[in-house]
């Protein structure tokens, strides 16, 4: 299969699954997208159109975490504290078209650990 078909398949996924999955300003979407160098996460609120709090490890003090299984724990568990700073107890999970297996499991148990439901 080529590389184009592939990103189209994903994209396919990708629209399939935001049908479906709506941020409010009290649940927010919880978007999370893996690139083979870095980790990029945030909560939407898709009614006002607005991120509320989002993580990347693109930041000073995140850049030596890699986008795999220990990185993306680390990453998920210093998100779960800023949405808990922010004040947002519950979230929808939006997994942008991937597995819900590996890296967004281990990312998701991450954020769940620190007191957030979705």
């Amino acid at each position: 299969m080529n590389l184009r078909k592939k990103r189209e398949l994903l994209q396919k996924r990708r629209w399939r699954i935001r049908k479906k999955i709506v941020g409010t300003s009290k649940r927010p979407r919880l978007s999370v997208r893996f690139t083979n160098k870095n980790i990029h996460a945030q909560c939407i609120d898709d009614e006002s159109s607005k991120t509320l709090v989002s993580i990347s490890t693109n930041e000073k003090e995140l850049n030596s975490f890699l986008p795999n299984l220990t990185g993306s724990e680390k990453v998920g568990s210093v998100l779960g504290k800023r949405i808990n700073d922010a004040g947002i107890n519950t979230v929808v999970f939006d997994r942008a078209g991937r597995k819900y297996h590996g890296c967004v499991k281990a990312f998701a148990d991450a954020v769940r650990k620190e007191g957030l439901e979705f």
